[in-house]
């Protein structure tokens, strides 16, 4: 049984890390490389952990799409809605129905994967301004063919999400959506969609720790005002690399985790 000392800190650490995240997620993002291992430190299970965490960052998430309102693609809003729909309802519950042991085995799997791709989203963001300063007329896009291709894009936000917004930009780049704001802005719609689909379904399941997730959405709250309105200032760079090395870390915590159960 843990004693009143470490839940006091393990409440500390929800906190600070949850303040962090939503900061984080306003200045650039990997936000639940943070909060998610703090929701564990709490001794939720794995699965009931990512889905507290998921309902306690999604309001940040709305008001970013409503800042951003105006960059949307009109066109597409209909096909990301229906693809985030049916990727966040369907990812969540791949989610809660395998059991915990599968989840714990491809986690580590997924913190890398999004790690990597995090820390190589400069050069991807790099190679898409590089293809805005070309200019060209507005390329349309077929939303037929984009329907099936984000789908599984979707399906991936919803069971576990990190990295999920560098998926939807690369993908509508190669599609031919070629404008920074309208790539960002559509990212964030899609992940906004998508895990309240997420959200909704972990909600109905009784998936949700709300003890704790109350906790982390108010921090993160806090902490994405604070992040949203110093972005500028913010040391980005810094931050960038601290959920590098917290993705790497957390990734290899969960690799020793499942080579030795017993620890």
């Amino acid at each position: 049984m843990p004693t009143m000392l470490s839940m006091h800190a393990h409440y500390i650490l929800l906190v600070v890390a949850s303040l962090a995240a939503g900061a984080i997620n306003a200045a650039a993002a990997g936000g639940s490389f943070l909060s998610f291992p703090a929701m564990l430190g709490m001794g939720i299970p794995p699965v009931q952990a990512n889905a507290t965490n998921t309902v306690a960052i999604w309001p940040g998430q709305l008001t970013s799409v409503l800042k951003l309102r105006n960059d949307l693609r009109r066109e597409l809003i209909i096909v990301a809605l229906i693809a985030s729909v049916i990727g966040g309802v369907g990812g969540a519950l791949i989610l809660l129905w395998l059991p915990q042991r599968v989840f714990l085995y491809v986690l580590p799997w997924m913190i890398l994967a999004s790690t990597l791709l995090f820390l190589f989203s400069a050069r991807i963001s790099g190679w898409l301004r590089k293809e805005t300063n070309h200019p060209h007329a507005h390329r349309h896009v077929q939303p037929l063919l984009l329907l099936p291709l984000l789908l599984p894009v979707c399906l991936y936000i919803g069971y576990f999400g990190a990295g999920g917004g560098l998926m939807v930009m690369a993908l509508l780049a190669l599609l031919g959506v070629d404008d920074m704001h309208q790539l960002n802005s559509m990212k964030v719609l899609v992940a906004c969609l998508s895990n309240f689909s997420a959200v909704v379904t972990f909600i109905v399941e009784r998936a949700v720790v709300w003890h704790y997730c109350f906790i982390a959405m108010i921090a993160a709250g806090i902490g994405g005002y604070i992040g949203a309105h110093y972005a500028r200032k913010l040391p980005q760079r810094a931050m960038r690399i601290v959920v590098i090395l917290v993705g790497f870390g957390v990734s290899g915590y969960f690799f020793y985790r499942n080579l030795h159960p017993s620890h």
